[in-house]
């Protein structure tokens, strides 16, 4: 493709220039990891590769692999059985089987231990009842793969459900026509229609994956970011950290080339599907068959979200008197304010990436909007790496050629928190935003233009009000995100800042578990209240165009 040079001027405008200006501006943390590493590695780097890398690779590798296998099995297996079967309280179970998410995975670890440890709450019980059973492990590799996947696996579901319910019923009365069982019409027919939702959402469970920290640290595996963390604060080796980052960012790219591989190879068959038939109906449950499925479905609620909000309850009713007090709500408040602000900022962030892309004349520059919402796809402690790294050579500057003291902007308050926050989670407003502007109609935005409105007066005017509820949702969505955030906030809060994560995290870290219960629990509640409003807007909206077809 040859470059016109006429062509670039004429159609440049003050549009082009801002879409590249803001997307090079969120994308500092991810671009500063790549350009510091001409700097050569630390000097603890030798160390790391002798005494700690292989053990790193090795047991990241290993809790991908694991949580895979097992948000595979409980996500798909739910989704089946909540889209293609009838019986009582569906919708109940449907909403359910979301509630693990609300858990951060760190707070599951704590409750875990507790349930099952020496002394354990729940092994205690099955002891009273006659049960011999003594306690069982959770501190090692296994547990942390267990609490990871009980608490993630709500990712596989989601869009496994959504596809399993839009297939055409076409689809399944030819299978039946032809004597295929339920059974192989599964396996043969739904699960591989299906697989791209499945990637899809075991990519969110290994990007997961990697950017724990909280519950990696309590049960003392070593991964990448907590090899992250330690070089960095133990070590005190911010080069050798950006070396283990880069490493880390290669895996995720890794990992998203094999996303990219496998939904190509299966994209075109639901293509070929969308035909605007009606949908299955579901079928009722009854006998055996009910009871085997309706176990299947409670089982990871069970183990995922009631378990764990239990023993926190039950340590929250025993430091209630001496933890509810002025300085948790001071927290509280504290964690509402920095996440309300950072997904205000987030959403104005994104309706400027989306508009002034679509305004600029020069549709190459889309790939600047793109670069700003990767930060999704990095784990929160490369971010933080990143940011530290970059306001330092910010701060040197300041103080090498102007004689100013910059630091404490940067690190006495929470500018630089906030501002790693839209970088992280920039793709969770974005991505929403982007596809419902897609379908409003060019003409109306067009016609306005004709009638001498600029395009900030007919945003304003035209599309703004018919986004409100995506931006209400998008906003929610990233007020989740943002309030259960560990790595990023431990690496960045200010001093004076604490959230209830942070609050929860700390607690734990000084074994004193049973104290973080209570800001656990504010945490969770919030979350969960938030999370089912906005899966109560899309699953009527699902449902009323399940209808309609």
């Amino acid at each position: 493709m040859r470059f016109h040079h006429k062509h670039f001027i004429r159609d440049i405008n003050q549009w082009s220039l801002l879409s590249v200006a803001i997307g090079l501006f969120i994308a500092i943390p991810g671009l500063a990891i790549a350009f510091y590493l001409f700097d050569g590695p630390g000097e603890m780097w030798g160390h790391i590769v002798s005494h700690f890398l292989l053990n790193y690779i090795g047991n990241s590798l290993f809790l991908i692999a694991g949580t895979g296998v097992l948000t595979f099995l409980i996500g798909t297996s739910a989704a089946w059985i909540v889209s293609s079967y009838d019986f009582p309280y569906r919708k109940l179970f449907d909403w359910l089987l979301f509630l693990p998410l609300a858990i951060p995975s760190y707070i599951t670890a704590y409750a875990y231990v507790g349930l099952l440890g020496n002394g354990g709450t729940l092994v205690g019980f099955l002891q009273s009842i006659g049960i011999p059973i003594k306690r069982i492990e959770m501190m090692n590799l296994y547990g942390l793969t267990w609490v990871l996947s009980i608490s993630l696996f709500p990712y596989v579901y989601a869009g496994t459900r959504a596809m399993f319910a839009s297939f055409p019923r076409v689809i399944s009365d030819s299978a039946f026509l032809l004597g295929a069982t339920r059974r192989t019409y599964f396996f043969k027919v739904a699960l591989p229609l299906a697989s791209p939702a499945i990637i899809g959402g075991l990519f969110l469970v290994f990007m997961e994956v990697l950017n724990d920290y909280g519950a990696a640290k309590y049960y003392g595996i070593n991964t990448f970011t907590t090899g992250i963390f330690r070089t960095w604060t133990a070590l005190e080796d911010l080069q050798s950290s950006i070396y283990l980052s880069a490493l880390l960012v290669v895996l995720v790219i890794l990992i998203m080339l094999f996303v990219k591989w496998q939904r190509g190879r299966k994209s075109y068959t639901i293509k070929a599907l969308n035909t605007g038939h009606s949908h299955s109906p579901r079928r009722p449950l009854s006998g055996r068959k009910k009871v085997l499925y309706l176990i299947i479905i409670l089982l990871p609620v069970t183990f995922g979200f009631i378990l764990p909000v239990g023993q926190l309850l039950y340590w929250g009713i025993l430091t209630f008197e001496s933890m509810f007090n002025a300085e948790l709500l001071w927290v509280t408040l504290q964690s509402f304010g920095v996440a309300f602000a950072a997904a205000l900022i987030i959403i104005i962030g994104a309706l400027a990436l989306i508009n002034v892309t679509k305004w600029n004349h020069l549709k190459g520059l889309g790939i600047f909007s793109k670069l700003a919402t990767i930060g999704y796809v990095i784990p929160g402690a490369i971010i933080g790496i990143g940011v530290i790294r970059s306001s330092q050579t910010v701060i040197t500057f300041f103080n090498d050629n102007f004689d100013m003291q910059v630091g404490y902007l940067f690190y006495g308050s929470s500018i630089i928190l906030i501002y790693a926050y839209v970088f992280r989670f920039m793709a969770v407003a974005y991505n929403p935003i982007e596809a419902n502007t897609l379908k409003l109609s060019k003409n109306l935005s067009e016609s306005a233009y004709l009638l001498g409105v600029s395009k900030l007066k007919a945003f304003r005017r035209i599309d703004f009000p018919l986004l409100k509820k995506t931006l209400l949702g998008a906003f929610f969505l990233v007020f989740i995100d943002i309030l259960k955030e560990l790595p990023l906030t431990l690496i960045l809060k200010p001093y004076n800042l604490q959230t209830l994560a942070i609050n929860a995290y700390a607690y734990a870290d000084d074994e004193q578990v049973a104290k973080a219960a209570l800001p656990a629990l504010l945490l969770i509640t919030v979350i969960a209240i938030l999370m089912l409003v906005v899966n109560h807007r899309e699953f009527n909206t699902s449902e009323n165009q399940t209808l309609k077809n």
